[in-house]
């Protein structure tokens, strides 16, 4: 007979009892948007001006992709988005995705084989790994898809370019800001609305690459 964890079940009671209540979730199926994460960045655009017509846009760890619908909204016409995770999402009109495991070489391949010659002026991501519970596990993982984006961003994000990231506090987060720092023209914070108060996620905006 199998052993139920009713501290685990608890919790996953009361996370399930959270979202049916949250209001971004009740907003986000009003709307039409995937998911709550996409009054995070409508908020973030609102505040920072993070898109423009013509622009071409990167979205790592899109799905469900409610920052995609957000953003090939606001580069159309005559911008492109491309998304990635590695899970599978519905496709959405006028955004290009792959799905496949961003830590591999083979995911990053078709990512940049999609780009073909254009240059990126805009990464979002939104990546985080599953979590545990327990920090000496989730940080590092953590820190790994934020080192993969700034990586990604250092060589096909364009001159004057911007990077959007989820990170954690934690250990190497100094690091990290020091690197933006020397890299970008300007490196801000910020912990949106619609970001949960508990969770410990704020989003790190570098704007202006330099060459």
């Amino acid at each position: 007979m199998t052993k139920v964890n009713k501290n685990k079940s608890k919790s996953s009671q009361s996370w399930l009892k959270e979202h049916r209540e949250d209001v971004y979730v009740r907003q986000s199926k009003a709307d039409g948007y995937r998911s709550r994460a996409a009054y995070k960045l409508l908020e973030l655009n609102k505040k920072d001006k993070l898109f423009r017509k013509g622009m071409t846009v990167v979205d790592l760890g899109a799905a469900p992709g409610g920052w995609s619908q957000i953003a090939v909204k606001l580069v159309q016409p005559g911008g492109k988005v491309i998304a990635t995770d590695i899970l599978n999402m519905e496709s959405i009109p006028g955004v290009d995705f792959i799905q496949g495991d961003f830590t591999e070489s083979s995911c990053l391949d078709e990512l940049l084989q999609c780009l073909g010659d254009r240059e990126v002026d805009l990464v979002i991501s939104d990546m985080a790994p599953n979590i545990s519970g327990m920090s000496a596990i989730d940080q590092p993982r953590a820190m790994h898809l934020i080192d993969l984006a700034v990586d990604f961003a250092e060589t096909k994000l364009c001159k004057g370019g911007s990077l959007l990231m989820k990170v954690f506090q934690g250990e190497g987060f100094e690091t990290l800001l020091k690197q933006l720092r020397a890299d970008y023209q300007s490196v801000l914070s910020r912990k949106p609305n619609a970001s949960r108060a508990r969770s410990k996620e704020i989003y790190l905006l570098a704007r202006g690459k330099k060459a």
